[in-house]
């Protein structure tokens, strides 16, 4: 699942987005749910598979798919190619239709990188900052001007003392970005001062290096046209100092500083390995209603790795003890308690398993989502292997998305750029981490704030009755006569919840354009984009639960002699999505 926020600049700001601490929850359970008892290998050698969705087909596939040696899947690297090449072969040993690009099971999406020329300037009264220590900056365009007049716009996020665009006109904007800002604020940044000549952020030294990285972005043809964005500058508190040589406090808004001579240029360049949705079609057997798609997907990236190994044990059970939610609470710091606790486990689990400690880089993303891109998989299996009556009425159109972690990449490029009719998608089910969710797991929170703990039947659905009341009926119902046993958890779809789920995955991008979704999950954990998010560490057994369920559903919806009826609003395709 994508990470909250998470924007193409907003991998160059990982200190912007760090989540603020959570109280400490009233509601939560007084005693710590013991730990899953893991007896799974580290590693597993493949088995076939049947036809049938079984927890042993469903281990086979994700122990190959989040295997270290995809290195944590990343778009655009090797990687990734490796993953979705073994996509490919499964769904073309199968006989499924391909239904990518140019007769392939591939649709590339157009990712490109963007970084900043290291001979870049920028000058002070003649004297050129240091690029790298003093300043950065990230963006495709050109930034240039001699003798720029500069100005202090206030604090990123602080709407009461705020320049004006008048004041700004023109003039080089020198904002201050606070720790714990959210990065949505900072994107209001431009909006609010459109005619000013450049904008620089002042941020702690630590984050230049980040910035100097190059940053992949889609480069989507239906953006507006116009001019490439001028790059962004980001300053270090030195570097700042000497565009306000008297610096001694936060000064004023609209503060001026010493004039700046500037020629910052972008470069831009296609990734070396191609990002790539996988599409493949399971044609329907009834003439009347072929033409139509059920839509089954999953996104086949994660996050890739670091250079920075952390004990994998260790940095399991912290984060289980004071992140319970994973990335969800990296602000989160331990108190002196859980510190003791988090000790004391560690020690348990070490003389229980003796020289069993090792580094760990990689992120697997065997839930996030490994589980779903082997869950749809194993569907495409079943359904390929139904002959006759038994067969879906409907076409199926099976996809892995590319780009998730990204911000949705592959899924608004789909849905842009469909490679079937886009109205003849008559709904999309999409799976992204329904591995987990036992009562040791906090899968979310409520809009409240309580903690949510899983089950061994738990499901959460998100947007089942946003476009359909139909869909989410017909979800209800099947459980109910397939005697799946599932029991729902809908918290999470709540409007205006705050973490938004149904915005964070690719269902969002087929609703915004009015195909009714549904979106299932086992929510969150504390592994949830962590090195710790391994194979060993999913509950097959329920795993396969869910995707008997979803299989079930999307035979029923082939099945339907119409549409699922659309009786609720549909949104701007182009718009914010807002849960």
């Amino acid at each position: 699942m994508r990470h909250h926020l998470l924007l193409t600049a907003a991998a160059l700001l990982p200190g912007v987005l760090v989540a603020q601490p959570v109280t400490k929850d009233a509601a939560a359970p007084a005693a710590v749910v013991p730990a899953p008892d893991t007896r799974l290998p580290l590693k597993l050698g493949p088995q076939p598979t049947s036809a049938d969705i079984t927890a042993k087909d469903l281990m086979t596939r994700l122990y190959i798919f989040a295997d270290d040696s995809m290195m944590g899947r990343e778009a655009g690297t090797p990687g990734n190619v490796k993953g979705t090449d073994y996509i490919a072969r499964e769904v073309q040993r199968l006989g499924l239709k391909p239904a990518g690009d140019d007769g392939t099971y591939f649709q590339t999406i157009p990712m490109k990188t963007r970084a900043i020329d290291a001979a870049s300037t920028l000058t002070v009264g003649g004297a050129s900052l240091a690029f790298g220590t003093e300043w950065a900056a990230n963006g495709s365009g050109t930034l240039a001007g001699t003798d720029v007049p500069v100005v202090y716009g206030g604090q990123v996020g602080d709407t009461v003392n705020a320049i004006t665009p008048e004041q700004a006109a023109g003039k080089f904007v020198v904002f201050y970005l606070p720790g714990g800002v959210s990065f949505r604020a900072l994107r209001t940044v431009n909006r609010v001062v459109p005619t000013a000549a450049g904008i620089a952020l002042v941020v702690p030294d630590q984050l230049l290096a980040v910035v100097r990285r190059p940053a992949a972005f889609l480069d989507n043809e239906q953006a507006p046209n116009g001019p490439a964005p001028k790059p962004v500058v980001y300053l270090t508190m030195a570097g700042a100092q000497k565009l306000f040589p008297n610096l001694n406090a936060v000064p004023p808004v609209n503060t001026a500083g010493s004039p700046v001579t500037l020629n910052v240029r972008g470069l831009v360049e296609p990734i070396a390995s191609p990002a790539r949705n996988v599409v493949a079609i399971l044609p329907g057997s009834d003439p009347k209603l072929a033409g139509e798609y059920v839509a089954i997907g999953a996104h086949n990236d994660h996050v890739g790795f670091n250079n920075r190994p952390v004990d994998h044990d260790s940095i399991r059970i912290f984060n289980h003890i004071v992140r319970p939610g994973g990335a969800e609470d990296a602000g989160n710091r331990a108190t002196p308690e859980q510190q003791a606790d988090v000790n004391k486990l560690l020690a348990a689990y070490r003389a229980a398993h003796p020289g069993t400690a090792r580094l760990d880089s990689i992120y697997n993303g065997a839930d996030d989502d490994g589980s779903g891109s082997v869950s749809v998989l194993e569907i495409a299996e079943k359904m390929a292997s139904r002959k006759g009556a038994a067969a879906p009425k409907r076409s199926i159109l099976f996809i892995w998305h590319v780009g998730e972690e990204k911000g949705l990449w592959g899924s608004e490029w789909f849905t842009d750029h469909p490679t079937v009719p886009r109205d003849s998608i008559v709904t999309e089910l999409n799976m992204d981490m329904e591995g987990r969710g036992d009562p040791w797991d906090e899968t979310g929170k409520t809009k409240e704030g309580a903690s949510i703990h899983g089950a061994n039947n738990y499901l959460q659905l998100v947007g089942s009755r946003r476009l359909s009341t139909e869909l989410g009926d017909l979800v209800e119902s099947v459980n109910k006569s397939g005697k799946h046993g599932l029991t729902f958890d809908y918290s999470l779809d709540a409007n205006g919840h705050p973490m938004n789920i149904y915005c964070r995955s690719d269902h969002y991008e087929y609703a915004r354009y009015g195909i009714p979704i549904v979106f299932f999950t086992t929510g969150g954990h504390s592994d949830y984009h962590q090195v710790t998010d391994e194979p060993q560490y999913i509950d097959y057994d329920h795993m396969a639960k869910v995707v008997n369920l979803v299989d079930d559903i999307a035979m029923h919806v082939a099945a339907l002699d119409h549409r699922p009826v659309v009786d609720q609003a549909k949104p701007d395709p182009h718009g914010r999505c807002q849960q």
